[in-house]
């Protein structure tokens, strides 16, 4: 009888762990691995901003340029929730020679994503891109 119950035991847990292999395997993968591309334009006194970024795995950079030719990048962490991606960011940026920080979030609509967020040397921007 005792070894009725361990072939049992053994067949329940190598079925359990296939299953739970197989489950994994075939779900699709998450929007926070996905990678993302996107463009943003904002507006700092009254001067036009224009940057593109990529994100992949909750890490992302956006590269830049602000007011008088200031340009550069910034290294975003972004806080992965289900539909609304809040970030924060850090960068260099030449001409002011200043370390800029930004703020946001991105929201994701099936393929298509859209944000906005504040930047000290780019201003307030709008961000429109897509996932992979």
């Amino acid at each position: 009888m005792l070894n009725r119950l361990r072939a049992f035991y053994r067949q329940t847990i190598l079925t359990s762990i296939l299953t739970a292999c197989v489950a994994t395997i075939a779900t699709p993968a998450s929007s926070r691995v996905l990678p993302e591309v996107w463009g943003t334009i904002g507006s700092l006194d009254a001067l036009v901003s224009y940057g593109a970024g990529v994100r992949f795995a909750g890490m992302g950079v956006e590269i830049g340029t602000g007011e008088e030719g200031a340009t550069g990048a910034d290294f975003l962490t972004f806080i992965g929730l289900p539909v609304v991606s809040p970030y924060l960011g850090l960068g260099y940026y030449t001409g002011d020679e200043t370390i800029a920080y930004s703020a946001g979030v991105h929201i994701g609509a099936g393929k298509i994503v859209i944000g906005g967020g504040y930047h000290s040397v780019r201003g307030i921007n709008g961000q429109l891109g897509f996932k992979f």
